[in-house]
C-alpha cells in the first residue's frame, strides 16, 4: 500500500522530547514515521504527498468523558443553555411545538438554573411549562443532567402520582400536599423519565441518534470517546451497528453505569452482568472498535441543584447524602477490580471525593497490588485540600471536564455555596502539581461539545458562551501543551490504550485531527473560532471541510 506523507504543518506529537515536528507518514492505518520532512521523506519509499499549508495537526481527541447516545439524541432536543429566563425558556418551547405540532411529546436539554433563580424561585415547576404547553408533555433535562423539569401532562404520562415512591439516591420533589411539582432530581430523573422516554423510543430513534453522535465527535477532531453511562438499550443500539457494518466511525470505550439498589447481593450482581457484556463484544470479534472497559458508581449530584456530598452544608443549610454510601461501593468496588474492570467514580462535591478515594485505597488493599488499575474520578469540581495529594499516591486518574469551569454556567455557585466557598472550585493547578495522571473531555450533552472550545476554557478559565465574563482564576490554567496532551495522550493513558492510540508516533494507530489555528502560540482566542479542517481515522479521511 502507498504511504501517505503529510507536510507543511505544525504536529503535536505528545512526545515531550520531541513535542512538535513537521511532518508525518501514514501507512496500513499507522504511524510510520514523524520529523523533519528529509526524515520522514527517508523513511518511506513510495508516498504520495499531502501539503497542509502550515496548518495544526494533533493526535485524535479521545472524548475520555461521553454520553453517546444521550448526546446524539440531545442533537434533536431543543436546547435551552443560552436561555437567560423562564420567558425565554417558554418561549423557546412554544416554537418547537408549533414548528412541530404533530409531536407526541417535546423534548429539551440544557436549561440551567440561573433564569430559574432569576424569576425568584429556587426550582422549576410544572407550572412555569403549563403556562403556555398544558396539553403535550414536555421533558427537560438540566444542563447537568442530573435532574429533569416536566410538566404536569408529563407527569401524567409517566403515571406519577402521590404514592410514587422515590428511589435511592432521588427524590420527586413535592408541594405541601404530597403532589409532585415537576421537578425529579437524580436518580428519581434517571428511573422514572429517562426511564420512560427510553421505552419510548424506537431502534431507529437511537441509530439516528449514534448518527448524529459520531458525525458531531468527527467533526470536531474526536478519534475516540469514552461512555460514561453505558445501558443495555445503547448497548444493544452499539452491536446492531456493528453487525451491521463490522465497524463504528471511531472507537468506542464504555464503562457500564452501575445502579444503587440498596441491597448488597443485588448491587455485586451488577458486575456479573457487565462481566458478561465485556465477554460477548470479545466473543462477537468486535474489540477493535468496541469495548467495555469498566463500570461507573455516581456517588453524589451536582453543585446547582444542592445535590452534590459536601463536607459542609450549603448556604441554604442543605446537607444531602451520597447516592452511594461508602459501605454500599465498597464491595462493588471490590468485586469489579477483581474482574479487571477499571472503576470510574462521578464525585463533584468534596464529601464524594473522600469517599471514591477511600473505597479505591481498600480496593488495592484487599485485591493487592497491580500497577495498572488506572482507577478514576469523575469531575472532582470541589475537592477538599487534604485529599488533592492522595490521588498521586493511591494512582487515581483524574478526570476532569474543564467546559464544566466556564463561568457563564457558575453563577448558580455563590447562591448556593456562598462567595468564599465557589471560588474554591477546578483545582487544575494542584491537582497537575500533585503528580496526579489527568485527563480532560466534555461530558456532553451536559456541556458543549467542541474540542477547541474545551481547549480555551482549559488555557484561560475564560467563557465560551460568555467571552466578556470574567475567567474563573485563570491561575490555575493548563500550557497548552499540557492541555492537548490531557486531551490526548493523558486520555489514552485513563483508558490504557496508550499503545494503541494518542500520540504520533511510528507504530500508533494514525488517529489525528488539523486545526486552522496552532493553540501553542495563537492568543487562546482564536480558539473560540477555530475550525477542524480534516479528521483521520486510522489513517482514514474521516471529516473534511
Amino acid at each position: 500500500m502507498v504511504a501517505t506523507v503529510y507536510r507543511n504543518a505544525v504536529v503535536f506529537t505528545g512526545d515531550p522530547a520531541a513535542e512538535t515536528a513537521e511532518a508525518f507518514a501514514v501507512e496500513d492505518g499507522k504511524f510510520t514515521a514523524v520529523g523533519s520532512l528529509a526524515s520522514v521523506r527517508g523513511a518511506v519509499a513510495d508516498a504520495t504527498e499531502v501539503d497542509l499549508a502550515g496548518a495544526f495537526v494533533a493526535p485524535g481527541a479521545i472524548e475520555t468523558h461521553a454520553h453517546l447516545m444521550m448526546f446524539g439524541e440531545s442533537l434533536s432536543k431543543v436546547q435551552l443553555r443560552d436561555c437567560n429566563t423562564v420567558a425565554e425558556i417558554q418561549d423557546r418551547l412554544v416554537a418547537a411545538r408549533n414548528a412541530a405540532p404533530e409531536a407526541k411529546r417535546i423534548l429539551g436539554v440544557s436549561w440551567r438554573f440561573e433564569p430559574i433563580s432569576a424569576a425568584g424561585a429556587d426550582q422549576p415547576t410544572a407550572a412555569m411549562l403549563d403556562a403556555v404547553l398544558p396539553d403535550v408533555p414536555v421533558y427537560l433535562d438540566a444542563n447537568d443532567l442530573h435532574s429533569a423539569w416536566v410538566n404536569s401532562a408529563a407527569l401524567a404520562e409517566m403515571g406519577i402520582t402521590r404514592d410514587t415512591p422515590n428511589p435511592v439516591g432521588g427524590e420527586i420533589v413535592r408541594d405541601e400536599n404530597g403532589d409532585a411539582t415537576g421537578f425529579l432530581l437524580e436518580t428519581a430523573a434517571v428511573q422514572y423519565v429517562w426511564g420512560f422516554l427510553q421505552e419510548a423510543a424506537t431502534d431507529a430513534d437511537r441509530d439516528h441518534a449514534l448518527d448524529l453522535a459520531f458525525d458531531a465527535y468527527l467533526a470536531t477532531g474526536v478519534t475516540g470517546a469514552v461512555d460514561m453511562a453505558l445501558m443495555e438499550p445503547d448497548f444493544d443500539a452499539v452491536m446492531r451497528r456493528l453487525d451491521r457494518d463490522g465497524k463504528l466511525p471511531f472507537p468506542y470505550y464504555a464503562h457500564w453505569m452501575l445502579t444503587a439498589t440498596g441491597e448488597e447481593a443485588t448491587d455485586v450482581a451488577q458486575i456479573e452482568t457487565v462481566v458478561r457484556m465485556r465477554d460477548k463484544v470479545e466473543a462477537a470479534g468486535y474489540s477493535e472498535w468496541f469495548r467495555i472497559i469498566g463500570v461507573k458508581f455516581i456517588l453524589d449530584g451536582v453543585i446547582d441543584a444542592c445535590t452534590a456530598a459536601m463536607r459542609a452544608p450549603y448556604k441554604n443549610g442543605d446537607e444531602p447524602g451520597p447516592i452511594w454510601t461508602a459501605e454500599r461501593a465498597r464491595p462493588v468496588a471490590v468485586a469489579a477490580d477483581k474482574a479487571g474492570l477499571q472503576i470510574a467514580m462521578h464525585a463533584i462535591g468534596d464529601a464524594a471525593s473522600d469517599i471514591a478515594l477511600d473505597a479505591l485505597a481498600l480496593v488495592a488493599e484487599v485485591n493487592g497490588p497491580n500497577e495498572n488499575r488506572r482507577h478514576r474520578i469523575e469531575h472532582l469540581e470541589y475537592v477538599a485540600e487534604d485529599s488533592i495529594p492522595r490521588l498521586a499516591e493511591i494512582g487515581v486518574i483524574a478526570s476532569m471536564q474543564p467546559v464544566h469551569c466556564d463561568p457563564a454556567v457558575l453563577e448558580n455557585w455563590k447562591a448556593v455555596l456562598g462567595d468564599e466557598r465557589a471560588e474554591n472550585g477546578f483545582p487544575w493547578r494542584k491537582l497537575r502539581e500533585s503528580g496526579a495522571h489527568m485527563a480532560l473531555g466534555t461530558d456532553a450533552p451536559t456541556a458543549p461539545y467542541q474540542m477547541p472550545q474545551n481547549l480555551y476554557i482549559a488555557l484561560t478559565g475564560g467563557s465560551a458562551i460568555d467571552p466578556t465574563l470574567a475567567p474563573y482564576h485563570p491561575e490555575r490554567a493548563f500550557a497548552p501543551g499540557e492541555a492537548i496532551a490531557a486531551q490526548t495522550s493523558g486520555a489514552a493513558y485513563a483508558s490504557r490504550i496508550e499503545h494503541e492510540v494518542g500520540r504520533i508516533a511510528p507504530g500508533l494507530i494514525a488517529n489525528a485531527y488539523v486545526l486552522d489555528v496552532n493553540p501553542l502560540v495563537a492568543a487562546p482566542e482564536a480558539l473560540l473560532t477555530a475550525r477542524v479542517l480534516r479528521t483521520l481515522v486510522a489513517g482514514d479521511e474521516a471529516f473534511a471541510l
